[in-house]
Order: structure tokens, then sequence, then C-alpha cells
């Protein structure tokens, strides 16, 4: 695991941002495992000026977004599907068709998940996979005694997760219960993986995914067992990691880092 600490939020997007193009630049058929809410919205808003200003190619790209709501159709303002489509897939030249989320409305949602996992094999498992973290630790919706091994499910919400979620949906008790989520170990399987943080209200929790026993409490802990997991954050996220000054001089001192230095 590698831990890049930048100044700001700001800083801390653009280099996510910067990490995924040259990924994408790499490798043009990438398969990218895409996540949502606030925090991402800073990447997808770099990644969309990268593909204006530079040209970069997201066409023979596909995607696979880590969650969505049960019962909320594909073109509900509150749902996953349409937050990807208004902040990234529709400002950008990636065909629709090669972009994937659960469908939380399938009649049978035990099939649509295997049918997920399915699809995420078939086109050969995804290359770069962008997490968040929910307050409670989560990755995807991966709420605590996830198992490390689970693959895609729906899973019951936690208090927590549905009052972080509410203000979305007009208040908590609007807020869908359930969600189909990527597993941890889908998760696990992707190549590379940047967990994105930002803000002096995950510092606790960050602190204890990257520094912390793992736990299926806390599923990102997860995360110190993937070959190429780099965690990306911003000073006030960071606050409370005890071997800051180390992660520092990893980034200002190891040759791959070089390029993105300002």
């Amino acid at each position: 695991m590698e831990v890049i600490i930048r100044p700001d939020a700001a800083a801390a997007g653009c280099l996510v941002a910067r990490i995924m193009a040259k990924e994408i630049r790499a490798n043009p058929h990438s398969v990218l495992g895409l996540a949502t809410g606030r925090t991402m919205e800073i990447v997808y808003q770099y990644l969309v000026d990268l593909h204006q200003r530079e040209r970069l190619d997201f066409s023979l790209c596909r995607s696979f977004n880590l969650d969505e709501y049960v019962g909320v159709a594909p073109d509900d303002f509150h749902s996953y599907r349409y937050y990807m489509n208004d902040r990234l897939f529709k400002k950008v030249n990636i065909d629709l068709r090669n972009t994937y989320l659960p469908n939380g409305l399938a009649l049978d949602l035990d099939a649509e998940c295997r049918l997920y996992e399915d699809q995420i094999r078939k086109f050969g498992g995804i290359d770069l996979q962008l997490l968040g973290i929910g307050r409670d630790g989560h990755i995807g919706f991966n709420e605590p005694l996830s198992a490390l091994q689970s693959r895609t499910r729906m899973k019951a919400l936690t208090p927590e997760t549905i009052t972080q979620n509410s203000s979305f949906f007009g208040g908590p008790d609007k807020v869908p219960r359930r969600a189909i989520t990527m597993g941890v170990g889908t998760i696990l399987e992707c190549r590379r993986c940047i967990l994105f943080a930002t803000g002096a209200e995950k510092a606790g929790i960050l602190a204890k995914a990257v520094e912390g026993p793992i736990t299926a409490m806390i599923s990102a802990t997860a995360l110190q067992l993937h070959r190429r997991c780099t965690v990306v954050v911003d000073e006030a996220a960071a606050q409370q990691l005890a071997h800051s000054e180390y992660y520092r001089w990893i980034f200002h001192n190891e040759p791959e880092w070089s390029e993105f230095q300002e």
C-alpha cells in the first residue's frame, strides 16, 4: 500500500485523475472500476478536463461501477447510473454501451449479482478500481461484517450510511435500505486500486483502514492485502496517520512519482 498526501482536495483529486489518465493511455482498452459520491466529483471534473484539453481517449474503455441502490430506476435522479452519466460518461467519448452498473430493478436480484460477476470476468477483470471510503470504513457498500472474500451481492445499509446519504434523497426516510455492491473479494481482484479520501471527517477511519488491523468490521482494511493499492488523501484526511512523514518522503523521493511532482 502507498499513501500520498496532497495539500488539499483539489490537488488530491487532480493527482488521482492524472494517475488514471496515465493508466488509460498505457492501456486504451482499460476496464475501469468506478465509484460515486461527492468526493469523486472532483476526480471526474479533472478527467473531463483532461479529455477536453489533452484528448484523453475513453472510446475503447469499459467501466463497472461498484454499486447501485435496490429499487431505484436508472433514469432516477438518485441513481448511480444518473450520477455517472451526468458527471462523466456523457462528457467524454466513452460508449455508453460499455458502461455497466448493477440493475437495482432486476426481478431476480441474486441472478443480477451473478450476472455482474460474469460480465466482469468476461472482459478480463478490472484493471483500475477507484474507491472512496465511508465513515464506517466501507468500500462499495460493504458494510461492517462483510466477508473479505465476498462477491457481488445485495447488502443492507447501516443506519450511519443511510444518514450519510440522506441529503441526496431529501431525508433518511427516503433512502433505500438495500443496495447491490461488488464484494470485497471482487474488489481485491482488480489489478490496481486507488482509494481517494478527503476531509477531516474521514481522518479517523482512514487511519484505521491504512494503519490498523485487518478486520471485517472495516472492509477498507482489506486493501492492505492488495498487491498495488495507492491511497491519495488531502492534509485534512491525513491528520491522524501515524506515519505521515514517511508517506511524504516516499512520494517526493521514489522515481515512480517524479512525473507527478508539481
